[in-house]
């Protein structure tokens, strides 16, 4: 019997492993790569490492980290795209476009329960927690801080995310109303000004910022 010459295996898929399995030891070696490191120090070649898999096999199940911190937490929505699409376009309406945007993916019956999951584990401990964190810091308030001017934009992109946070809290978590049955519609209109001002430091269509407000007018109200 004539021995076969030994073939190197090709890197990619481990012998003998389904692309499900090969998809689901990614997804286990994301979470634990997650959980060790964080999401920022976290890299697509280390989790391909810890998987046992070529580099680009995660890259062919998993465009980015962010598609895989998506599959970690399974939610079936990618945050960062959908604030990129509220970012693309004027300054001057960008808070009504991230309210609404995020009013309508939270508003999906088929996204709010993971949604709300992974808040929640966002608020707790653990390394889950501080890959969400981190997640949320880079991908959320840091894109919004470069679409702002100013030495303050990291500021004013946490204070319009806090007005953001604190609606998704009254209306998708707590469901207290009227909050929670509001139309989209009518909270924009409400909140959408709040956003802009701390993103802007303008309301829309007006020619007011925070700086042309003097000592004297903003302690007007506790004057009178």
């Amino acid at each position: 019997m004539t021995e076969r010459p030994h073939q190197p295996r090709r890197p990619g898929r481990p012998r003998g492993a389904k692309p499900g399995d090969t998809r689901a030891r990614i997804l286990v070696a994301a979470t634990d790569e997650f959980g060790e490191r964080g999401y920022e120090a976290a890299s697509m070649r280390a989790i391909a490492r810890r998987a046992g898999v070529d580099p680009a096999l995660v890259h062919h199940y998993f465009a980015d980290k962010q598609s895989l911190v998506a599959e970690v937490v399974e939610v079936p929505l990618r945050p960062d795209r959908v604030l990129q699409a509220a970012l693309d376009g004027p300054l001057e309406h960008l808070g009504e476009r991230l309210v609404r945007a995020v009013l309508n993916a939270w508003d999906s019956a088929a996204v709010r329960p993971a949604a709300i999951a992974a808040l929640r584990s966002a608020m707790g401990q653990g390394p889950v927690s501080r890959m969400l964190r981190e997640f949320l810091r880079r991908e959320i308030m840091h894109r919004i801080a470069t679409r702002l001017e100013g030495d303050d934009a990291e500021l004013r992109a946490e204070l319009a995310a806090s007005q953001l946070v604190g609606v998704i809290m009254i209306r998708y978590v707590l469901e207290f109303d009227p909050v929670a049955s509001l139309p989209v519609d009518e909270l924009v209109a409400r909140v959408g000004p709040s956003v802009q001002w701390h993103l802007a430091g303008q309301l829309p269509g007006t020619a007011v910022d925070l700086d042309s407000i003097g000592p004297e007018a903003k302690n007007s109200a506790h004057d009178e």
